[in-house]
């Protein structure tokens, strides 16, 4: 059974660099996706509290038969949980859902930028849960360079892990940049660049570039399996996302075949600059927040 390499974080905890996915996968199909996945060699699994199936990535992750101390557990607090004592509590709520005591890896989902303190209150809270050792590792998503300037001059942990909107499409070269600065692991979300195939005309999806589809031909490999060999060589972690079988294992099958350099700067040359996520800066309560249920 393949294995994906491990990526050392800044604390020296160690996170498998492919793992699955499950944004806007239905709790119902979750819980096989997952399954699936870990029968499959994946040791790494991404969810959040706003996506509503942490319940069933824990339920997966039990009936895979692949023990819990082998699986890396990563989730996020949403904005409406921020706070000191209310990001404590979406701490609880999520371990609870999963059916954990202690999870691998804690994001703030995205900066709340118009309240920007409840953001820091919400990382020392990160903190103080990694002192406390309920997690092994902290960090944030979505936090372009000068988000995350203004928590590393509030806040005493660099995180471990930003994770980014990051594809050939939009490789966001003063983000990793800024992260690369303060040893913080770039973990790419839409790492294949899924978010491009809903745009109508504006934009060529990712999967059907000719750039990337003559290299994966060379190779006799997908467009998918390039793009994640991409991030692999070049040290980003990453967490594709499927509820196909099929797909969950082609997307692992990734480490039997090496990108030359010339490749490689082709990939990188592919980026439009055009973001398919929402800004981190628009995201407000108003606009995004939601409750998130305790169980």
């Amino acid at each position: 059974m393949p294995s994906a390499p491990l990526l050392i974080l800044n604390n020296d905890v160690q996170m498998p660099a492919i793992g699955l996915g499950v944004f806007q996968t239905p709790p119902e199909e979750t819980t096989a996706a997952v399954a699936t996945a870990l029968k499959a060699g994946y040791r790494l699994v991404d969810t959040a509290a706003s996506y509503g199936n942490e319940r069933e990535v824990g339920e997966g992750i039990r009936q895979s038969g692949v023990d819990r101390s082998a699986v890396f557990i990563e989730t996020k607090i949403w904005i409406s949980d921020y706070g000191h004592a209310e990001t404590l509590h979406g701490f609880e709520k999520s371990a609870g859902k999963l059916g954990v005591e202690q999870i691998d890896l804690l994001l703030l989902h995205q900066p709340l930028t118009v309240a920007f303190e409840r953001t820091i209150d919400a990382y020392k809270a990160l903190e103080q849960l990694l002192g406390d050792g309920k997690v092994r590792a902290i960090g944030v998503s979505n936090f372009m360079p000068e988000r995350l300037a203004a928590l590393l001059e509030q806040t005493e942990v660099v995180p471990a892990v930003n994770q980014i909107e990051l594809h050939p499409y939009f490789s966001q070269p003063e983000a990793r940049a800024a992260d690369d600065e303060h040893g913080i692991l770039n973990q790419a979300w839409s790492p294949i660049g899924g978010i491009t195939s809903y745009r109508g005309e504006q934009a060529t999806s990712t999967f059907n570039d000719p750039t990337i589809r003559e290299i994966a031909d060379r190779h006799g490999k997908t467009a998918a399996q390039v793009m994640l060999r991409w991030h692999l060589q070049h040290g980003r972690g990453a967490v594709p996302k499927s509820t196909r079988a099929e797909r969950i294992e082609e997307n692992f099958d990734v480490f039997d075949f090496e990108l030359s350099e010339s490749e490689l700067v082709a990939l990188d040359s592919l980026d439009k600059g055009v973001r398919g996520g929402p800004d981190p800066d628009a995201v407000t309560l108003e606009a995004f927040g939601r409750d998130i249920p305790e169980a």
